[in-house]
C-alpha cells in the first residue's frame, strides 16, 4: 500500500512522537509499504510559542496538498493536531477522503499547567479535530477510555514498541559515579513534573537527560542535580545502563516511550501509579509504582535487572505496526458502491 503520514512533530526533534513514527516508518517499508512522511523540516516554519526550540511549519496547505496529489496515497493518517495535521484534514475534508488520527499529547493537560488555555476549551477544539477520522488511534487502554468519557468516538488502540537491539543491557564503566544514580529522561518542562523527582531525598546521584524550557531555571534551582542536555538515539543506551533507576515523574504522559527503553536496558523504573506508567510497568516486577515517589525510588533498587530486561522484550515495534495497519482506512471509497462506508483494512483485506 502507499501510505502517507503527516505530523507536525519530526527530526531533529527528540520526542515519544518522533520515536514512535520513526520506528513504524521503518517497520512498514520492511514490509513491503510504500510511506511518505511529512514533517515539519520539509517546510518553511517558525517557533512554536512557549516552546522556541520546537519548529512549526508555516501554511503549509499548498505544498501538503501538492504531496499528496503527487503520491496518491492509499491511506492517510494524520498524527498530530498543529498546522501540518490541520492543513492535512482541511485537504482530505475538501476531496472527500477518508483518513485516521492519532492522539499522542495530553494537550489539555499540558496547556492547563501552563494556564494558556483550560481544559474543556483544549478538549472541545480536539474533539472538533478528531471528528471527522475514522479511527483515533492512542497508545494504551486507559487513554481510549478518559478519551471516550471526553465525548470522543471511534477511539481504537495503537500500542508502542522498543527497539531492543539498540537498548540493551550493557555495563558501562563509570567508577566514580556516587551511587546509587537515579536518572531522568525526557523533556524539561513543566508538564513533566520534574521537580517531583529533583526535590526528594535520595542517597546518590541524580542525572537529568533533555532539554526544554525549564532547562535553565531548574539548573539554577537544582546545583547538585546533573543536567546533560538532549541526548541522540545513538548516546541514549549508554546513560540507561549507567542508571541504577528510571524516575518518571510525569502524571500527565499518555504512554512513556522512555519507560520502554529504560526497561528494555534493565533499569527498573519508579513511577507514579497513574495514566502510562500503569500500562507499561509491571509493577513490583519492572519497575515500582508508589504514590510516594521516594518510596518507589528506593523499592526499586532492589528488583533484578534481568526480570526487567525480559518484560520489556515482550513488547515490540513489529506487532505495534500490525495495529496501525488494521485501523487504517481507505482515503477513497470503492468506485463500485459510491454509498458504502469505508471499512478498516482488517475487515476488507
Amino acid at each position: 500500500m502507499r501510505i502517507a503520514i503527516i505530523s507536525d512533530a519530526g527530526e531533529p526533534q527528540v520526542n515519544g512522537v518522533v520515536n514512535t513514527l520513526r520506528s513504524t516508518v521503518r517497520c512498514l517499508r520492511a514490509l513491503g509499504h510504500e510511506v511518505l512522511l511529512l514533517s515539519p523540516r520539509d517546510f518553511r516554519t517558525f517557533a512554536c510559542p512557549t516552546y522556541p526550540e520546537i519548529r512549526l511549519a508555516y501554511q503549509p496547505y499548498a505544498r501538503i496538498a501538492s504531496a499528496l496529489e503527487s503520491f496518491q496515497p492509499d491511506c492517510i493518517h494524520i498524527a498530530t493536531e498543529g498546522p501540518m495535521g490541520l492543513a492535512a484534514r482541511r485537504y482530505c475534508l475538501r476531496r472527500k477522503l477518508s483518513f485516521t488520527t492519532a492522539y499522542h499529547t495530553r494537550f489539555p493537560e499540558y496547556l492547563a499547567a501552563r494556564k494558556l488555555l483550560p481544559k474543556a476549551l483544549t478538549y472541545r477544539l480536539l474533539r472538533w479535530f478528531h471528528g471527522r477520522s475514522e479511527a483515533i488511534m492512542v497508545p494504551t487502554p486507559a487513554m481510549k477510555t478518559a478519551l471516550e468519557e471526553q465525548g470522543f468516538n471511534k477511539v481504537v488502540l495503537w500500542g508502542r514498541g522498543v527497539d531492543t537491539t539498540h537498548f540493551r543491557p550493557a555495563v558501562e564503566d563509570h567508577a566514580c559515579i556516587d551511587r546509587p544514580l537515579f536518572l531522568y529522561v525526557g523533556r524539561v518542562a513543566v508538564e513533566k513534573n520534574i521537580e517531583a523527582f529533583l526535590k526528594l531525598d535520595l542517597p546518590g546521584t541524580k542525572w537529568v537527560v533533555g532539554d526544554g524550557p525549564q532547562l535553565e531555571e531548574l539548573t539554577q534551582r537544582y546545583p547538585e542535580v546533573r543536567f546533560l542536555g538532549a541526548k541522540g538515539q545513538d548516546e541514549l543506551p549508554a546513560y540507561y545502563n549507567c542508571a541504577d533507576v528510571f524516575v518518571f515523574p510525569s502524571k500527565t504522559d499518555t504512554f512513556g516511550l522512555v519507560l520502554l527503553e529504560a526497561m528494555a536496558c534493565g533499569v527498573p523504573v519508579a513511577a507514579y501509579p497513574v495514566e502510562g506508567p500503569i500500562d507499561v510497568v509491571d509493577n513490583g516486577v519492572s519497575g515500582i509504582l508508589r504514590h510516594d515517589l521516594r518510596q518507589a525510588c528506593l523499592q526499586a533498587l532492589t528488583l533484578d535487572r534481568q526480570a526487567v530486561h525480559a518484560h520489556a522484550r515482550s513488547r515490540s515495534w513489529e506487532s505495534a505496526t500490525q495495529q496501525f495497519l488494521q485501523h487504517l482506512h481507505l482515503a477513497r471509497r470503492p468506485v463500485a458502491d459510491k454509498t458504502a462506508v469505508i471499512k478498516p483494512l482488517r475487515e476488507t483485506h
